[in-house]
């Protein structure tokens, strides 16, 4: 029985343009363990844990100031969340007195940093083949074969957005869960819809994989302002108008930028007596 069972485990809730976390730092902890699968589903639920759209780990990591493992409401792990990204990267600056930092995850090690009263994420190269979507067979990523001419984009998790008249009346709780689960994702997929409002500017909303409907998705943010340019709809820096607040976008030689608003909500710690019950 190591320390935190017996005094609870430590959190942090925080969130960016209403996509909220759960924030858990494991570094201290013998091998880094913490969350599991069990854990990330309990602690996911609104009603009987904490609620969150995704939760967040630090990790120690040798060659990068720490590591970032991102666990879905379902208790299956996301390769990338932009959002989390920029909400931990603003705990660490905080922590370590600095103004940037830079963190490993599946995706490769990522770079952040302060830019006026939001924080800035490089979330890396799009993956535009179908295999490095992934997709389970070779199609024109830009042009799917599925009703509604969606895209396909990478972002270290895959994503198919569509681009609809008005991304308001979409029924995402019926759509979303469809498109999630069709045999032309493998690994499932985050499904975004978007309709544009200016030569650099959409309205976007999200399906989140082993989520479900969101506030916000800076990844699927990314993979629809990377879509949107690739269609000749927008330029390369995109300001995107989502449920929860505004996020832009800048498509960059050096990665896809995504700069937003963070906030630290609360900090709290979880019982031992829950602990126990998971």
């Amino acid at each position: 029985m190591d320390r935190h069972s017996v005094s609870g485990l430590p959190f942090v809730k925080m969130h960016g343009a209403g996509n909220d976390f759960v924030v858990i730092d494991s570094r201290s902890r013998p091998g880094g363990a913490a969350v599991t699968a069990a854990l990330a589903r309990a602690l996911g639920d609104r009603n009987r844990g904490v609620g969150f759209d995704q939760l967040a780990q630090i990790l120690p990591d040798a060659d990068a100031d720490y590591r970032l493992v991102f666990w879905n409401a379902d208790g299956s792990q996301a390769g990338a969340c932009g959002n989390a990204s920029r909400c931990v990267a603003e705990l660490m600056m905080t922590g370590l007195g600095r103004e940037a930092v830079c963190f490993a995850t599946a995706r490769g090690t990522l770079e952040a940093r302060r830019e006026g009263a939001g924080v800035t994420v490089n979330m890396g190269h799009p993956q535009l083949d179908w295999d490095r979507v992934p997709l389970a067979q070779a199609v024109d990523t830009l042009h799917l074969p599925l009703d509604g001419d969606p895209a396909a984009v990478g972002m270290g998790n895959p994503h198919c957005v569509f681009f609809v008249p008005d991304a308001q009346a979409v029924a995402l709780e019926t759509l979303g869960p469809r498109v999630e689960h069709d045999p032309l994702f493998p690994e499932r997929t985050n499904v975004e819809f978007a309709s544009v409002i200016g030569p650099d500017r959409l309205r976007m909303r999200v399906w989140e994989r082993g989520t479900g409907v969101t506030l916000a998705c800076g990844s699927g943010a990314c993979a629809t302002a990377v879509a949107a340019h690739r269609r000749g709809l927008t330029g390369r820096r995109v300001t995107l108008d989502l449920d929860g607040g505004t996020l832009v976008v800048d498509w960059r030689d050096d990665g896809v930028w995504m700069t937003g608003p963070v906030a630290r909500v609360f900090d709290g710690v979880l019982s031992p007596e829950w602990l126990a019950a998971t």
